[in-house]
């Protein structure tokens, strides 16, 4: 009789090892190594006995393709991530930090389903009671009929209750809190929440029904439980926000159905959660006159453009290693336009504590945000305004050189869509179809040149000086 040989591999990373070890080598998980049978020795897999296929295979232009056409849920920010709605039989997975809204987010998409669509939609939560639940949706006005609310946390009478119900969405809250009998360990270990997955995912193909998990997330940011967990869904999405803010943004890791470099943004209130369908208004602090230390500038995150604001501070000390504050930018890049002012541009910070922050929560990590910083420095420094109406974009190089962009064209077109009428940008943009006043700088220097702003103008640059 053939021998049936054993193989232990990882379930985070799928590293193989001879036999069983309490931490895995290859990524240093502990107690994600489990036992797997091969193929018996001496047998090999052209031997195997065939079996018939309870569907034939079909020929690909005889499938139809409209079963599986996204269907809108009613909540236009997400349909935009998830490239146009959910696809039936589909499997979601929203992660997030706990409080950001996500709970909130999915209770809509429910309500909202149910309404649009007429068709039943069941939310299963094992965090919370149904009291709970349905306070939070009287509170956020998701109350329907056609909406069913389950408390459960065992995977078999979720499924019970999913032919009773018999919705065309479910929405599980969260997957980390489910069991299964059918597999070994705790709730919320390895084992099992690979095992809840892959039965919410199997239920999802035969049926047809559109599945919506929610996910915790670990300190580093990244979704909780077995790496195979994000392998074995169709479309995993990030849920972010700051505490300190109202402004929400969904963002697309993997989508099998559509482009995954997609943000939807939302505002949560008390009375729920709200799409922004045009975000840039929310980073941007309208004035009446241009204020010294500002410059505007134009960020991609993902696929779309947002308008962002730069604010800069100097104020002078007499301390010998003057403060460097940063808020909302990258600090190494702060420092190296700080460093190529004093150097290529002859503007002296070592009697100046520097300040350096974005409106509105907004993040701008990349480097189109340089020249926007170095002006707007500039600005704080000499007391003198940029001119109004203009957006500054442009990576700044060691040399004091202005480099190219990804999406130039894009974000020009976003600016002079909400009023700007002039730009100052890196060689080499293509103008077409814009009427807005493009100025291309070659280096800082040329920029501050360009700008409009004078050293020695203001009170404080003549108290200074």
């Amino acid at each position: 009789m053939a021998k049936v040989k054993s193989l232990y591999r990882c379930s985070a990373c799928s590293h193989e090892v001879a036999k069983w070890v309490g931490r895995c080598p290859g990524c240093g998980e502990w107690g994600s190594i489990d036992e797997t049978a091969t193929a018996p020795s001496g047998v090999s897999s052209a031997g195997r006995r065939a079996l018939l296929p309870s569907t034939a295979a079909a020929p690909i232009s005889a499938i139809d393709s409209q079963v599986s056409r996204a269907r809108s849920t009613g909540v236009s920010e997400l349909d935009r991530v998830l490239g146009g709605g959910v696809v039936p039989g589909s499997v979601v997975l929203l992660s997030g930090e706990p409080g950001v809204g996500k709970s909130t987010l999915l209770l809509e998409v429910a309500h909202r389903w149910a309404r649009q669509r007429e068709e039943r939609a069941l939310y299963v939560t094992a965090e919370e009671s149904a009291g709970q639940v349905r306070l939070r949706a009287d509170r956020t006005g998701a109350v329907h009929e056609r909406v069913y609310l389950a408390a459960e946390s065992d995977l078999a009478t979720i499924l019970g209750h999913v032919e009773q119900v018999r919705p065309s969405l479910l929405v599980v809250d969260s997957v980390q809190t489910m069991l299964t009998a059918d597999a070994e360990g705790v709730i919320g270990g390895v084992t099992q929440v690979r095992a809840v997955t892959a039965a919410l995912t199997s239920l999802a193909k035969t049926s047809g029904i559109a599945v919506l998990l929610v996910g915790h997330v670990t300190k580093d940011g990244n979704v909780a439980g077995p790496r195979t967990l994000e392998h074995l869904v169709d479309v995993v999405l990030q849920f972010e926000g700051d505490k300190h803010s109202t402004l929400r943004m969904v963002r697309g890791l993997k989508n099998r159905f559509g482009s995954a470099d997609e943000v939807g943004c939302f505002e949560l209130h008390d009375d729920g959660i709200a799409c922004v369908p045009d975000p840039s208004g929310l980073f941007l602090h309208h004035r009446a006159d241009p204020v010294p230390g500002t410059a505007i500038t134009v960020a991609m995150d993902g696929k779309r453009p947002l308008l962002g604001e730069v604010q800069g501070l100097t104020v002078g000390t007499s301390m010998p290693a003057p403060r460097r504050a940063v808020s909302g930018l990258d600090y190494n890049r702060v420092s190296m336009v700080l460093a190529v002012l004093q150097s290529r541009c002859s503007i002296s910070l070592g009697k100046h504590d520097v300040y350096a922050a974005t409106v509105g929560g907004m993040r701008l990590t990349e480097p189109a945000a340089d020249l926007a910083v170095a002006l707007a420095i500039t600005s704080a420094v000499w007391d003198t305004a940029l001119r109004g109406g203009m957006v500054i974009l442009g990576e700044v190089g060691l040399a004091g050189e202005v480099r190219r962009v990804t999406g130039l064209g894009r974000r020009l077109a976003e600016a002079e869509r909400l009023g700007f009428t002039e730009a100052l940008v890196p060689p080499g943009v293509d103008r077409a179809g814009l009427t807005m006043r493009v100025r291309e700088v070659d280096s800082v220097r040329a920029a501050v040149a360009l700008s409009g702003l004078t050293k020695g103008k203001g009170k404080r640059a003549e108290a200074d000086g």
